[in-house]
């Protein structure tokens, strides 16, 4: 058995005397420690009441200064908890988990773009654009080299790559095979290669709804549909089908899910030219009676928070609104769609607003044949799923050639389009209010 050592007084002694010393330092360090802080708090406060008379700060910003390390330290152990984590990601992006499932966004049609600006989203419209070679503005554009600023100028073309979605009518189908419509007047195609003047443009979706894009039958829409799948651009209108024809297209930017839907009311025919798609034939998204259109609007705004509905309307070479669009426009609007977009008219038509819609009856040739004609761009700003702001940008299509209308000729087409509109005004400078 082994004998336990006796622990001398002595040691005890010394070893309690130390414990209270060292107990007695560390009180002492830590009142010299706080006693320190307040004179250094007292000095700094005496400086910011003087300051706090110039610059309205304080004693409070000291206390800020605190919580924000607090808060900093809050969110530093908030973040290391991985769900509180991805809660506070789906919050700051409430569509993160649509964006992590690229099936699900290919089978429905959803794209992604980045905005250029957190919470804000630009849209940018325009309207007929012609590729086929054996028409004016792409004869022209070849024998000036090609490049498709030779065709539309800098400026415009600037415009049009810095929104964040750009879309515009294509007029026409992307085939070399096909017959073209017997009877027709003018019938149109280009060359597939052609396609990639819409990525020079910085266009991001087509309308196909449209009476030129079934030109050369079923076979040169099908070869229009592949060839703008293989370059990556999304359309609306026109399908291998009809529920692919009258389905959206959705690109998801800035926080919003915005919603785009394309249709023709041309021909208004029993038998068109044009075929509409029906469940087993390809063919354009047609609207001549608006029953599905309103359908498709109304289940569409259900799932997204923003609108656009583009159509393809009324008289050419009328700047009246006719009665057909004055009669669907008002519907649509009430089925859901926050901003309608008009083309076909190949000139310019007026603004009008239903309820908290506007529309822009028609945007006119953007660039079409040799005709000097009036055109523009629409710049639409969205925040928080509303129209921020409205910008008209005026523009000339002359000699197989459109730029930018300045000065005085910008202003004469502002006032002209003010002239055709209703309950809306364009600025000097573009902008587009609403008037009572």
């Amino acid at each position: 058995m082994t004998k336990k050592k006796k622990i001398s007084p002595v040691l005890i002694f010394f070893l309690t005397l130390g414990g209270i010393l060292l107990v007695g330092l560390s009180g002492l360090l830590f009142l010299s420690l706080q006693t320190g802080k307040r004179g250094a708090q007292q000095a700094w406060n005496t400086d910011a009441d003087e300051s706090s008379r110039q610059d309205g700060r304080g004693q409070d910003d000291l206390e800020g200064k605190d919580n924000a390390e607090g808060e900093t330290l809050l969110h530093s152990l908030w973040e290391m908890i991985p769900e509180k984590q991805a809660a506070a990601e789906e919050e700051k992006e409430p569509y993160a988990d649509i964006l992590r499932d690229p099936e699900y966004m290919a089978a429905n049609r959803i794209y992604e773009k980045k905005s250029s600006e957190d919470g804000r989203v630009t849209l940018c419209f325009a309207g007929d654009i012609l590729f086929d070679d054996e028409y004016a503005v792409m004869a022209k554009l070849k024998s000036r080299g090609g490049a498709i600023e030779n065709g539309i100028s800098e400026a415009l073309i600037s415009e049009m790559r810095a929104a964040d979605i750009m879309m515009i009518n294509n007029e026409f189908p992307y085939t070399n095979r096909g017959t073209p419509t017997e009877g027709k007047t003018y019938t149109f195609r280009a060359d597939t290669d052609t396609v990639h003047y819409l990525d020079d443009l910085g266009v991001d979706l087509v309308s196909l709804a449209n009476n030129h894009c079934y030109d050369f039958g079923e076979t040169g829409l099908l070869d229009t549909l592949d060839t703008l799948q293989q370059d990556g651009i999304p359309y609306a209108g026109a399908g291998r089908n009809l529920e692919e024809a009258a389905a959206p297209v959705y690109f998801i930017s800035g926080g919003m899910k915005i919603g785009f839907l394309s249709a023709t009311q041309i021909e208004r025919l029993d038998n068109p030219d044009t075929k509409g798609a029906t469940e087993g034939a390809a063919g354009v998204f047609r609207c001549w009676n608006p029953e599905k259109l309103l359908a498709v609007t109304e289940e569409t705004r259900k799932n997204c928070d923003f609108l656009v509905v583009y159509i393809h309307w009324g008289t050419e070479n009328v700047a009246e609104a006719d009665w057909a669009q004055l009669d669907q426009a008002p519907k649509i609007a009430q089925a859901g769609a926050d901003l309608i977009i008009g083309d076909h008219p190949h000139c310019l038509q007026g603004i009008q607003y239903f309820g908290e819609t506007p529309v822009f009856y028609s945007l006119g040739n953007f660039w079409f044949n040799s005709k000097t004609l009036d055109t523009c761009l629409l710049k639409v700003t969205l925040t928080d799923s509303r129209i921020e702001s409205m910008t008209f940008i005026p523009a000339v299509q002359s000699g197989c050639y459109t730029s930018l209308a300045e000065g005085e000729e910008g202003q004469r087409v502002i006032s002209y389009m003010n002239s055709l509109s209703t309950g809306a005004f364009i600025g000097s400078d573009g902008s587009i209010s609403r008037q009572e």
